[in-house]
């Protein structure tokens, strides 16, 4: 199992001290692991073998680009990694009175009905997830601009429990193109009207409150940028 699913105090340690330091010596890590020198290895050769760390030639130890992208998620003092939101775009498509609607054929939430979503991955800008998330469960391409950002928390009713934790960048479309696609592995599509959707029986309440104003919500600003470093500067 990997290191990132199944975390030891040992590797804690290490990550620890490597994460407020930019390097460290082998007595160093030892000590903050509490452990003896075979039982240590052990521990210190999996994020070795996994790459979170690299030896230098003078023998000091440093995270690599992926230590560090791991250990900035990490929670130093709950000894996990933090569980953070969801990150998505939310398709607000809207043609000739009607909009884009999607039903969930798939676990959780199987059979609501809503607007197509979809996780933005790593290195996408919002739009360029948009289009791409438009395409491939749509068919269609369009106009897509910012609109706004959602974040929604869904609970269990009974329990308080969260489900789901989810931010949405809610990204608007207009002059659809393209054949839509009405049947998919996972869900259908289909163009409503308000009281087309309303009349469903399983339906997201934020999808209702988006039916009652088909004009686009006001501007908001969002700042996107791409930027580079130095490896070394990492």
């Amino acid at each position: 199992m990997s290191v990132d699913k199944q975390l030891h105090p040992a590797h804690v340690a290490i990550l620890r001290v490597l994460l407020f330091s930019p390097e460290a010596r082998f007595a160093e890590l030892q000590k903050a692991s509490e452990l003896t020198s075979d039982h240590f290895n052990f521990y210190l050769k999996q994020l070795l073998d996994e790459e979170y760390i690299t030896k230098k030639a003078e023998g000091a130890y440093h995270l690599t680009f992926k230590g560090k992208e791991f250990a900035n998620r990490f929670d130093t003092e709950e000894r996990k990694v933090e569980r953070q939101p969801k990150v998505a775009v939310c398709l607000m498509i809207r043609h000739d009175g009607k909009q884009l609607v999607q039903q969930r054929l798939k676990q959780p939430f199987y059979g609501y009905w809503g607007r197509p979503t979809g996780k933005i991955r790593w290195g996408e800008t919002i739009l360029e997830a948009a289009a791409r998330e438009l395409m491939e469960e749509t068919g269609l391409t369009a106009d897509l601009e910012y609109e706004s950002i959602f974040h929604k928390m869904d609970f269990n009713k009974k329990t308080g429990e969260m489900l789901e934790d989810k931010i949405f960048f809610v990204v608007g479309g207009k002059n659809p193109r393209g054949k839509l696609v009405e049947e998919f592995e996972g869900g259908r599509n289909a163009w409503m009207t308000q009281e087309e959707y309303m009349g469903q029986d399983k339906t997201f309440e934020n999808a209702k409150d988006s039916f009652r104003n088909l004009r686009y919500m006001p501007k908001i600003s969002i700042a996107e940028a791409r930027y580079s470093y130095e490896p070394e500067h990492y």
